[in-house]
């Protein structure tokens, strides 16, 4: 949850919260508490806003302004971890902020956003220190010392400023000496001790789990090498020669890395909702010696609508809980990383000598749900370093229904092309998935077996015939197409399908659907020296209609030979040295030109350039901007990757993307938005290389306005530019006359309303499970070229495609004008109708046609599953936009707006 949208509420108009930073512990006198940092910029000055808060920020009653920090002259932090603290990869990290004679201090989160954090402080800090201008005067901020509440942005009337610093100053005045050294003492107790406040903790001590924050991004140990772990506060600077080295040493690994075998238990879990009601020590306790590290994963941790539409759940804490107890009890061990997408749920632990080789520690999630957004579908993951190797573990959830094998294949590719991980350096792309050594995939990936009645397929499992019933299994035959999982293994199966079972037995289903048992919930590897120990179901455990499933993997790690390292390391900067100012860069470019033909809405195309590096020198190349341009290229373009390093004699392959997406349509229909570009690709210390894009687009419905489209009586592509272009221009004009009388609303809508209305309103699931992508480019185009005449596709393909055509309106159903009224107005329902009444005649035509669609959808919620509350959520965030960013209040009340006409 951002939770700097609480913080913004509590802020005027021109004041911007920049970026938000949990600080776990603020040291005072009567021990330490938690509280919420928010950097925030007005008028080109920045200050450190504190809050006291509840557990999970949402709003701004959520949260309370304790003090403020300038950001002057007077500012400095600085990094205070004791070397101790200093020896632990994923230990919490200690700063000391000090504003004129009085200091704070505090304790952040390991991880990237903490770095990102103190990196905007420090930034802003430089910023005061390299003006030449007069110093901050700090205005803006006296507001918020004024004890009254009658001022209406003015929302908390914090201390005096200063107080929070000042409680601490005067502990630290009357504190001991002895008093530090035990603390201090405390602070290097053992992570399993149980002495210290840790959130990393034991399977034999495991304390309880009061909240989330006692748990999150952590580990622990008592020995390290510092040269591992990343300073906080000084970013690392990667420039040329650093990426060379870089480079070099991953050419060089093999003389100083050798291999060494680790165990690696990997669990999935489909709980079905379930709280935890039986010990999952058969589960996770299966193997004789304990593993060196676990990585377990939960899918439908939570199905109630709360977790789906809020992303907070009880049961995360609960069933964290039940796998910390159930760990294998010959190893203490600690919790690294937890990440959680609504019911997706993974949890990594490694044991505590392990936890000083645990490096670069991230974490992404990914939604594949309705229009790629919701979470009741698709993957978190984790990627961290190990010594020497990058290892990445997802844990998925793909989509349900027998039938819906390509949208399994579609939710597979979309994993792997969204997830992506934060670098050390800020200036290197994102790592995605296929760029680890080790790739680890868990997950209820709800591949069934096809082609077999019920009566079939349980008869060979009876006769314990797995490797025949393997061959209907439609996992199996999509990697032997390789449709999916290309590269990946997959041990034998020699366990019976793990759904679906009777709740708390070993039955299969006997409800009334009467489902084929099948092999859901999978486990898959990619990577070099993979060995496959063991890979089972667990019967013994009956809480969900799953059964849960492990592997346990033996992984050949590369470590490093120190001596090796060294001596390859001084040999690469000697030979560096030598022929760094030599010579000057230069590369051979493959073609300049690039032309993409026939464009469409969301349709993605790539052109690649091949760059060869044809000097005797290594370089470094990017993409810049052009004067007065704030990116290098236009809005529909990238090239991947747009910066690198580039070996001398060495080639890299960039891809020009084009896609046009609801920000870059609207322009690209009217003609006032040609695709033409210039790229300029730099090298450093070399010359500029200027690369030509041009193409042409395809008008579509897709980011039309609706007073245009309802001005068009052929389709979208039948009708000349200049014809678009002039259309384009009476919508945004009010007082445009029409030559004849418009459509009551835009034909696209009608077709597609139309169709659900007639095939899906008993459909289960409708707006709520995902279409296929390759139908909705096959919907498209029959909208934008009226071929054929009816829409082909699945319902749920047509009922994805209007909410894309929703959400690519240029001007929302309510214009963007009324949404300011639609808020205060919101629990009055006379006065919600009395808004509506008065859109322009177009837009009022099409939101009471949707709503009257809606009501019908809403008699048949007996079949179809839907509810006041799911239509509500989907739809008012289409018709109901904020011209800037919406906040979660905000969003409550354009649903409860909605509502009224469901009714």
């Amino acid at each position: 949850m951002d939770q700097s949208v609480a913080i913004q509420e509590t802020l005027e108009r021109k004041e911007n919260c920049i970026i938000v930073s949990f600080a776990n512990d603020v040291f005072f006198d009567n021990g330490t508490e938690s509280r919420l940092l928010g950097l925030v910029e007005s008028t080109k000055e920045h200050a450190i806003f504190i809050y006291t808060h509840r557990r999970m920020a949402i709003t701004a009653d959520d949260v309370s302004l304790e003090d403020i920090i300038p950001i002057s002259l007077d500012f400095a932090v600085v990094e205070v971890s004791s070397p101790e603290e200093l020896a632990v990869v994923g230990a919490d990290t200690r700063v000391r902020v000090s504003y004129q004679e009085e200091e704070l201090e505090l304790r952040l989160p390991f991880g990237s956003h903490s770095r990102l954090f103190l990196s905007e402080v420090n930034r802003a800090w430089s910023d005061v220190c390299k003006s030449t201008t007069q110093a901050p005067r700090f205005e803006w901020i006296s507001k918020y010392h004024k004890s009254t509440r009658d001022q209406g942005v003015v929302k908390q009337a914090p201390s005096p400023l200063g107080s929070t610093l000042t409680q601490l100053n005067e502990h630290k005045k009357t504190e001991k000496p002895s008093d530090q050294k035990g603390s201090l003492e405390r602070d290097k107790g053992s992570s399993n001790s149980g002495t210290q406040k840790s959130r990393a903790y034991s399977n034999q001590e495991s304390p309880g789990l009061s909240s989330r924050e006692d748990r999150d991004d952590l580990v622990r140990s008592s020995s390290h090498t510092t040269s591992n772990k990343a300073q906080i506060l000084a970013m690392p600077q990667f420039g040329l020669r650093d990426n060379l080295i870089k480079c070099e040493l991953m050419k060089n690994e093999d003389i100083y890395t050798y291999l060494q075998n680790f165990s690696f238990f990997l669990g999935t879990y489909n709980v079905n909702g379930q709280t935890p009601k039986e010990s999952l020590f058969p589960w996770l306790h299966c193997t004789s010696d304990p593993p060196d590290m676990y990585c377990v994963g939960f899918q439908e941790l939570d199905l109630s609508k709360e977790a789906f539409f809020f992303n907070d759940t009880p049961k995360e804490l609960e069933w964290t809980k039940a796998v910390s107890e159930a760990l294998h009890p010959d190893a203490k061990y600690a919790l690294v990383k937890l990440v959680r997408l609504v019911g997706i749920m993974l949890i990594f632990y490694v044991k505590n000598e392990h936890a000083a080789f645990i490096s670069e520690v991230e974490a992404d999630t990914v939604g594949t749900g309705i229009m790629g957004r919701m979470g009741n579908k698709g993957a978190v993951s984790i990627r961290f370093r190990f010594h020497n190797s990058d290892i990445c573990v997802v844990n998925s959830h793909l989509a349900a229904h027998i039938e819906e094998y390509e949208r399994r294949n579609q939710d597979y590719k979309d994993i792997c092309g969204r997830l992506q991980f934060r670098q050390l350096d800020p200036n290197q792309p994102p790592l995605t998935i296929m760029k680890h050594d080790v790739i680890l995939w868990i997950g209820d990936l709800n591949y069934r077996i096809t082609e077999l009645d019920v009566s079939n397929v349980k008869e060979l499992i009876s006769n314990k015939d797995f490797e025949t019933l393997h061959n209907y299994d439609q996992l199996k035959r999509q990697i032997d197409e390789e449709a999916v999982f290309v590269g990946f293994v997959e041990g034998d199966i020699d366990f019976q399908p793990t759904y679906k079972y009777d709740t708390g037995s070993d039955l299969w289903d006997t409800s009334e659907k009467c489902r084929v048992p099948a092999w859901c919930d999978r486990i898959l590897y990619r990577g070099k020296n993979i060995v496959q120990k063991h890979y089972q179901s667990h019967m013994a455990l009956k809480t969900s209609d799953h059964k849960p499933v492990s592997s346990l993997l033996q992984i050949g790690i590369k470590k490093v030979n120190p001596d090796d390292y060294k001596r390859t390391f001084e040999e690469i900067v000697r030979n560096i040295d030598k022929m760094e100012n030599e010579c000057i860069p230069s590369v051979t470019l493959s073609k300049r030109e690039f032309h993409f033909t026939d464009l469409k809405y969301m349709q993605h195309q790539a052109e690649t350039l091949s760059l060869f590096n044809d000097g005797q020198v290594p370089c470094q190349f990017e993409f810049i901007q052009k004067p007065n341009e704030s990116t290098y290229c236009k809005a529909w373009l990238t090239a991947n990757p747009s910066k690198g390093f580039l070996a001398n004699g060495r080639t890299v392959d960039i891809d020009f993307e084009v896609f046009v997406n609801r920000s870059t349509a609207p322009e690209l229909n009217s003609g006032q938005e040609q695709i033409e570009d210039i790229l300029v690709l730099h090298l450093e210390r070399g010359k500029d290389y200027f690369i030509s894009i041009s193409g042409n687009y395809l008008p579509s419905c897709y980011g039309s306005s609706i007073h245009s489209l309802c001005q068009l009586k052929e389709p979208i592509q039948d009708m000349p530019q200049e014809t678009l272009r002039e259309m384009a221009e009476k919508s945004g004009d009010g007082n445009a006359e029409n030559t004849e009388k418009p459509l009551d609303i835009p034909k696209e809508l009608w077709m597609m309303v139309d169709h659900l209305f007639r095939s899906a309103l008993k459909q289960e699931d409708i707006f709520q499970q995902p279409g296929l992508r390759s139908e909705f480019a096959v919907i498209r185009d029959c909208l934008d070229t009226g071929i054929p005449d009816s829409l082909p596709g699945s319902n749920h393909s047509v009922a994805e495609a209007l909410l894309l055509f929703l959400d690519a309106l240029p001007q929302p159903v309510v214009p963007f004008s009324f949404y300011q009224q639609c808020l205060e107005s919101c629990s009055n329902a006379s006065q919600c109708e009395k808004i509506i009444s008065m859109l322009p005649q177009c837009h009022k035509n099409v939101f009471n046609y949707l709503a009257a669609f809606l009501r019908e959808l809403l008699k048949n919620s007996a079949s179809n599953r839907l509810d006041f509350n799911i239509l509500a959520t989907i739809f008012a965030s289409l018709l109901l936009k904020s011209p800037t960013k919406q906040d979660f209040a905000e969003k409550r009340k354009t649903q409860e707006f909605f509502q009224h006409f469901l009714a």
